[in-house]
């Protein structure tokens, strides 16, 4: 059975990078949606066993989209893991008390990204 991703960014080229990761990996459906408002749209119609979400977003950051996440009974426990290309302790900090299950730094290595979502979508838990 494929893990059904979501997939959060405003950066068309990372959604292209992250979506051809995973679908060379195998094992993973995503759908993709080009920021948080959209997100809001599409997460009551799936339910989606990974969120991969940007943290700097027009509009709905990733961090308010997570707070959102957790609140909702749908999706309170899916796995969130926040992608940012602002890694200072603080914005860490900020994705964690959030709620988001995992946080990756801009650029990262297809292999990192992998190694990240395949521990979320076989266990369902992560920590950072």
């Amino acid at each position: 059975m494929a893990c059904l991703v979501l997939l959060v960014d405003d950066s068309r080229a990372m959604r292209d990078y992250v979506s051809a990761v995973l679908e060379a990996a195998g094992g993973y459906e995503v759908d993709e949606v080009a920021n948080g408002f959209e997100a809001l749209r599409t997460l009551p119609r799936c339910d989606y066993d990974l969120i991969v979400t940007d943290i700097n977003m027009p509009d709905v950051s990733g961090i308010e989209l997570t707070r959102f996440v957790r609140q909702t009974k749908r999706h309170a426990t899916t796995p969130v893991v926040a992608i940012s290309t602002d890694a200072s302790r603080a914005d860490r900090d900020r994705a964690f008390a959030a709620g988001v299950t995992a946080f990756l730094a801009k650029p990262f290595t297809a292999e990192e990204f992998l190694a990240v979502t395949r521990q979320a979508c076989d266990a369902g838990t992560l920590t950072g």
